[in-house]
């Protein structure tokens, strides 16, 4: 569950941004919707705890994150928090199976061979495991960032501009699958986006 109350950040240079409300229940899928240039971004990194708000709560699974220490914070993140970023961002000198280990491990959580290997089989990269991010196509490299969000079985799931390069095909897939992965975990699903196409997908919508 994904909730944000009375939201507002005002930057070092003066400019300051206010927020509608918003809240994505678990098994739930929103879209939040923005031209470049209207704080979607800003709104992003304000629910995923990234910056801090001048004004307002956000809380995740029950928890106020302005109540959390930086550390503690960054601890909450990794177990309940899962970001699917536009540009993939692997350590390169790590297989695939390594990075998902590794967001494991930064996690606090053991290392689940058996999560991340069903994971890998599930999104038709069973066979990658052993493979560097280079040597992954950038559909694989979307693949891998997804399993990489869902390995610690996040109570939120954030997707970046997941569809902003793909044509109308493939858009309708990647979000069918991030809405199957996220409510095979069981997380509340927010996609973060400029692409209108999406709202012929998704009826519960969030405009800025």
């Amino acid at each position: 569950m994904l909730s944000a109350t009375n939201l507002h950040y005002k930057y070092t240079n003066g400019e300051a941004l206010s927020f509608p409300d918003l809240t994505c229940a678990v098994g739930e899928t929103r879209l939040l919707l923005g031209k470049s240039g209207s704080g979607k971004t800003t709104m992003l990194q304000l629910l995923a705890g990234l910056r801090k708000p001048t004004q307002g709560t956000v809380t995740i699974a029950g928890q106020n994150l302005a109540e959390l220490s930086a550390a503690a914070l960054d601890h909450f993140r990794g177990r309940h928090v899962g970001m699917i970023f536009q540009t993939p961002h692997f350590v390169r000198a790590l297989t695939m199976r390594e990075n998902l280990e590794l967001a494991q491990t930064l996690a606090g959580n053991h290392i689940d061979k058996q999560r991340i290997n069903g994971l890998l089989e599930q999104l038709d990269l069973g066979d990658k495991a052993k493979a560097l991010p280079g040597q992954l196509s950038v559909g694989q490299q979307q693949r891998a960032a997804i399993a990489r969000a869902l390995v610690n079985e996040p109570a939120v799931l954030f997707a970046d501009e997941p569809t902003s390069a793909l044509d109308d095909e493939n858009t309708s897939r990647v979000v069918k699958l991030l809405q199957h992965q996220a409510e095979a975990v069981g997380a509340a699903l927010l996609i973060v986006t400029h692409d209108n196409r999406l709202t012929g997908i998704i009826p519960q919508q969030t405009r800025l």
